[in-house]
């Protein structure tokens, strides 16, 4: 008796495990920040000033990487009262339309998070903690919104290709 393993993993171009091992390796450092400081404090009565900055970096990037993966394996936040009603041609229809959304959401992203890197760059702002260009912290905004909107995209995209009888709510087939 053979077992077949079914695979609920969406076919991509970019592997999805690229996200995934940032995802791990971000909250890997992360996690080894904050256990520093948290030690330093306990054992020293005083902290790192630099670790909240770095923190909240590493947490926004955190954020985007893994919505990316997310939004490749279209396991965002659904609601799915209309689709679970309609016949499969308008339920296809559906799901092409809530990729497009994200996509047209995070495009906006991108040039907003561009605006305000630029300003940073162009004003010289510096960071309270470290000193740092803002731009360098800001940059990573417009960049990994362009991911998830790229791999919302590759949801539409497989959505609007995938035949209409077989398209339907479940995660597997969009």
């Amino acid at each position: 008796m053979e077992i077949i393993q079914i695979s609920t993993e969406p076919k991509t171009k970019v592997p999805l495990a690229i996200e995934d091992c940032l995802s791990v390796g971000l909250l890997a450092l992360l996690s080894l920040i904050t256990l520093a400081n948290v030690l330093t404090r306990y054992f020293t009565n005083t902290s790192f000033a630099w670790t909240e900055e770095i923190s909240i970096f590493l947490m926004m990037v955190l954020a985007l990487v893994a919505g990316s993966a997310a939004a490749a394996r279209n396991n965002h936040i659904q609601i799915d009262y209309l689709c679970s009603r309609v016949g499969p041609g308008p339920r296809r229809f559906l799901a092409v339309f809530s990729a497009l959304a994200v996509v047209a959401m995070f495009v906006l992203m991108v040039w907003l998070g561009g605006q305000l890197a630029w300003d940073e760059f162009r004003f010289e702002e510096t960071s309270p903690g470290l000193g740092l260009p803002k731009w360098i912290y800001t940059v990573w905004l417009p960049i990994l919104s362009l991911a998830i909107a790229l791999r919302a995209f590759g949801v539409a995209w497989r959505a609007w290709r995938a035949p209409t009888d077989s398209t339907n709510n479940s995660k597997e087939a969009v």
